[in-house]
């Protein structure tokens, strides 16, 4: 199956990431290969560096750039995109894009356990390797269970959910998405059902955990970081608001200069500013991109420069 994603931002985080014809790029998360495919278009003796941890993204990016001499496609998590890179001579990069998240191939491919919608092996590994959803759900006791729902979920009703969950899997293993879902509808009030389905946040929060994403997006802004020339820019594109969070605070923590108290009639820290923001405040989907594309609603782009 093709490995198929709308790309969200697009122009957006084009024009933000500041193209050089002959620099170098890497889009760490790049999926069905959407905005690599439009860095390649500004690049002549450029090169590109297309990174995914998914198998079925790789097939796709191999199979779509097989004629472009521009690109590298690196099957690899982009948490650890220094050490791909190093691996291969790349100490220097002009731009990093990082669009964070499940992405539309993941959702709409049902066997992937990603979805509530459908029913399904519980997996949700994105890179279709290590611990599954299934194994996590029926093993992790409820302490555990309960701060993740919570944590990664923000989920009002994470302890009930927790116990019910433990309560199910004691009577048989949840091995399924329709399953797990069921469980959450059934552990929360009457007024949660009729808002939305009642399981959203409890599968972002178990998908969370089992691909570990928050600890790899801190990783790879820190790599992407540290990659990235004098005049190097980074584009980040999340969906939620830990996502975000995450990465207003490292762009934040970036741009500070002196952290002397402000009664210190000199500055004795020496810091200085290392970045500078390109976005004062992320950057949303106009109304024409939500019409053709509602999965960009809670899309936010953040862009900062290296100096």
């Amino acid at each position: 199956m093709e490995f198929s994603h709308i790309p969200v931002l697009l122009r957006e985080t084009i024009e933000g990431l500041n193209i050089k014809e002959n620099g170098i790029y890497i889009d760490g998360t790049a999926g069905g290969g959407g905005h690599s495919g439009e860095i390649l278009k500004h690049l002549t003796t450029g090169k590109l560096i297309s990174i995914d941890r998914d198998p079925d993204a790789i097939s796709t990016l191999i199979q779509k750039f097989k004629h472009n001499e521009n690109v590298f496609v690196i099957k690899g998590n982009f948490g650890n995109m220094k050490d791909l890179l190093e691996l291969r001579g790349v100490r220097r990069v002009d731009g990093v894009l990082l669009d964070i998240g499940v992405s539309s191939h993941q959702l709409d491919t049902a066997s992937r356990g990603f979805s509530f919608h459908e029913d399904a092996p519980l997996d949700m590994r994105m890179s279709q390797s290590g611990v599954t959803a299934e194994e996590m759900v029926n093993t992790l006791p409820y302490e555990e269970l309960r701060r993740i729902i919570a944590e990664y979920g923000e989920e009002r009703y994470a302890s009930s959910i927790a116990r019910g969950i433990i309560a199910a899997r004691e009577q048989a293993p949840v091995t399924t998405t329709l399953q797990l879902a069921e469980i959450v509808k059934n552990n929360v009030p009457q007024k949660v059902r009729r808002d939305g389905h009642p399981a959203r946040k409890t599968f972002q929060a178990i998908r969370i955990a089992v691909n570990d994403e928050l600890n790899v997006l801190r990783c790879g802004l820190d790599d992407a970081f540290r990659l990235l020339g004098k005049g190097g820019r980074l584009a980040v594109i999340t969906f939620h608001s830990l996502e975000d969070r995450i990465v207003k605070q490292k762009m934040a923590g970036w741009c500070q200069g002196c952290t002397c108290p402000k009664d210190f009639p000199v500055c004795v820290c020496g810091n200085k500013p290392k970045a500078r923001l390109i976005t004062k405040k992320p950057v949303c989907a106009n109304e024409t991109e939500l019409a053709d594309n509602p999965r960009a609603r809670s899309a936010k782009l953040r862009i900062c420069e290296k100096i």
